[in-house]
């Protein structure tokens, strides 16, 4: 070979990794630009409680401690969402990210600060609906999460860490598929797992192919290290969007996720299993119990058999059984291949309603969050025996409450105004109107804190 031939060979290879490589970024750049007004940071607030330490991204890291340990006396959770209905506004997210909180709000890309209305939620998917008035919205088109293959290239985005790293993009490639038994056997899971580097406060974040297209909701990380030291491993995981059609679709009609149910108590045939019970391989899903007067005992399934497939899918362990049972719904016929007795047979069995599955409505407002009951700035308070008057109840949907100012707090003055007591609290807000900025000293265990706000 001439070297003038060589050097054409070189050249050309050359070439065509600098044209594939320009290809790819093209692709990260429009995927970024496209998809990133339609991803929002989520905060949920709570009283008393800090939620952020139950999020399974939550990592202790030192120099974020100040941030985790909220100064003013009530949790947050900090999580991300993606907008997958411009009309109507809906938000998909973990429900993880808004379980428990008493208030949700969202930040848009353009910085606009709105409150979300929870439209349901679902534990065992862990994911959950969200619902904001806005115009002028973006949305991501939903992908086929079937179609993913390991070691296809994937873009997270989300809110890591602290809402000021919002909307942060990072890159990787999808490690595997069909993951489960990652947090918890009692979940439905069907893990993506890729190494695209997210972090605590990803969750409820997009995952996304180079199409641009929601694929996964960005849900948990592994890790290393110890207790004391925990380190990001790089091993995220996703729930995959064709497993979220489903609960979508039932949150948005009957604010609910209508699951199957069968009726066992099931665990992974292993390796020494498999001779007692006949089988050539550690495969199926081994009914340890069988709930009386369920679908299961009816349909005649019996302690000890093996599950093996379910309308003619298999079942590789006692995890996929759940997750193809739940696919179901409730009055279902299903065709079912057990190993009974050393060998195989057809069931077909009605599936149930899945018990204590109702989903978490929303309930933005409490029985005592009468509007009449509260003052112009949405308290109502009673006497102390020292200075001061103390919250005793408070509008959730009042700019003071989203000032932080709680349930409990002392209200110790009103415009450099002191305050003794109810009277002289009304005699001062009495020269207030809705719309005026109001600017209070407060305190919360002892702990003095000024907080201004527009009357709403």
């Amino acid at each position: 070979m001439s070297n003038l031939l060589k050097k054409l060979i070189y050249l050309n290879t050359f070439l065509l990794t600098f044209t594939i490589a320009h290809s790819v970024s093209d692709a990260f750049i429009n995927v970024s630009k496209n998809a990133n007004p339609a991803v929002v940071s989520i905060v949920g607030t709570q009283e008393a409680q800090n939620n952020f330490r139950n999020d399974p991204f939550y990592e202790y890291f030192p120099e974020f401690q100040e941030f985790f340990d909220m100064p003013n006396g009530y949790g947050t959770s900090l999580g991300s969402g993606v907008i997958i209905d411009k009309y109507n506004g809906y938000i998909l997210t973990n429900n993880h990210v808004i379980k428990d909180a008493d208030e949700i709000s969202v930040k848009l890309f353009d910085k606009r600060e709105l409150n979300a209305e929870l439209i349901g939620s679902d534990e065992l998917s862990d994911l959950a609906l969200l619902k904001i008035e806005a115009d002028n919205l973006t949305e991501i088109k939903l992908g086929n999460s079937d179609e993913l293959q390991v070691g296809q290239w994937v873009v997270a985005i989300g809110s890591p860490f602290q809402q000021s790293l919002s909307n942060t993009v990072t890159a990787g490639i999808v490690s595997a598929v069909g993951r489960n038994d990652i947090i918890s056997t009692k979940n439905i899971e069907n893990f993506i797992q890729h190494d695209a580097a997210i972090n605590p406060g990803n969750s409820g974040g997009a995952l996304l192919n180079l199409k641009g297209e929601l694929v996964g909701i960005n849900t948990a990380i592994a890790t290393g290290g110890n207790s004391w030291s925990p380190q990001n491993a790089g091993i995220g995981f996703a729930i995959p969007m064709n497993q979220a059609k489903r609960v979508i679709e039932d949150l948005m009609t009957i604010g609910s996720v209508e699951r199957g149910f069968l009726g066992v108590n099931i665990m992974n045939v292993d390796s020494k299993m498999i001779e007692s019970l006949g089988l050539k391989n550690a495969v199926g899903a081994l009914i340890a119990n069988v709930v009386e007067d369920s679908p299961a005992d009816k349909a005649g399934l019996k302690e000890g058999d093996v599950i093996l497939e379910v309308d003619n899918k298999k079942v590789d362990n006692a995890s996929k059984l759940r997750l193809l049972i739940s696919s179901n719904r409730p009055g279902d016929k299903t065709k079912l291949l057990i190993f009974s007795d050393k060998k195989r047979q057809t069931k077909y069995v009605t599936l149930g309603s899945f018990p204590g599955q109702e989903a978490n409505l929303s309930s933005n407002k409490s029985s005592n969050d009468s509007r009449e009951d509260f003052d112009l700035i949405g308290v109502i308070v009673s006497n102390t025996e020292s200075r001061g008057v103390e919250v005793k109840n408070i509008n959730k949907k009042s700019n003071a409450y989203r000032a932080g100012l709680r349930k409990g707090d002392l209200i110790l003055s009103i415009e450099s105004k002191p305050i003794n007591d109810k009277s002289q609290y009304s005699s001062i807000l009495n020269n207030f109107e809705k719309g005026d900025i109001i600017m209070m000293q407060t305190s919360r265990k002892g702990r003095k804190t000024f907080i201004a706000f527009n009357i709403n």
